[in-house]
Formats: structure tokens, sequence, C-alpha cells
């Protein structure tokens, strides 16, 4: 399967695709939660805005790892051997335990210091999930 998604012509660009789209659907709705936790658009109410924006940022990480895990079965041997491709993994080990810590403390009921921290950390760490994508192609 992955020889064909390789080999086939529109295949794995329409995988990359498919992999932006799922990038520009979390990042945006983590960056519009982040403004409301941030004390922005204080006339959406958190609760509501965090279900929008946490369900289509979690569609987004789906198509984002499907697509990802489809393109890494084509190369997994040389993508292995990728410092980019290593960082990014572990990034989004560091961006999976920041979410976790965040949900288990209730961050948006508390909407403090350490939940705007973490919400920074957090698009911190996915900027730079997408900066060593890209890098990928090039160290």
């Amino acid at each position: 399967m992955f020889a064909a998604l390789a080999a086939h012509p529109w295949a794995y660009p329409m995988l990359e695709v498919v992999h932006i789209v799922g990038i520009a659907l979390l990042l945006g709705n983590l960056l519009a939660l982040e403004v409301r936790v941030w004390g922005g658009a204080r006339a959406l109410p958190v609760p509501a805005l965090a279900r929008l924006s946490l369900g289509l940022a979690l569609s987004g990480f789906a198509l984002a790892a499907g697509s990802g895990l489809l393109m890494f079965g084509t190369q997994a041997s040389e993508l292995l051997g990728n410092r980019a491709f290593l960082v990014k993994m572990l990034l989004l080990v560091l961006a999976g335990l920041n979410a976790a810590w965040f949900h288990t403390r209730r961050s948006l009921e508390r909407l403090d210091a350490a939940a705007k921290v973490s919400m920074g950390v957090s698009t911190l760490i996915w900027l730079l999930v997408v900066a060593c994508g890209r890098w990928i192609a090039y160290w």
C-alpha cells in the first residue's frame, strides 16, 4: 500500500494537502481558544467556544495524524534517520502531555495564570511542530 502511495503521481501530494488542512484546523482553533483564555473575546462564553474549537482541533489532529502516518509509511527508514522528524515526534509527545495537564487541572474553568502559560506553551509547541515538519525535507 505504501509503495502505491509513493508511486502514484498525485496520491502523496494529496496526503500533504490533507495534512496541511489538518494542521490549519488544529492550530487555528487552538489559537482561537487561546485568545479567549488570554482574556480576549470576552463576549464568547468559554464552555461553548471550547466545545466548538476543541472539537474542530481534534478533527484537525485526526486528519494530520492519519495523513502523517500514511506519509511516514512511504519513507519510514529515511524519516527515522531525520533529526527534524525526530524532534517533531518529541514535540508531539510534549504537546500531548501539555494538553493532558491542561485538561486534567480543569484549566478552562480556572482561566488562571497556569492556564494562560499552558496555552502559550501549546501554541509554541505546535508552531515548532510545523517548523520541524517543513525542515524534514532539508535536514
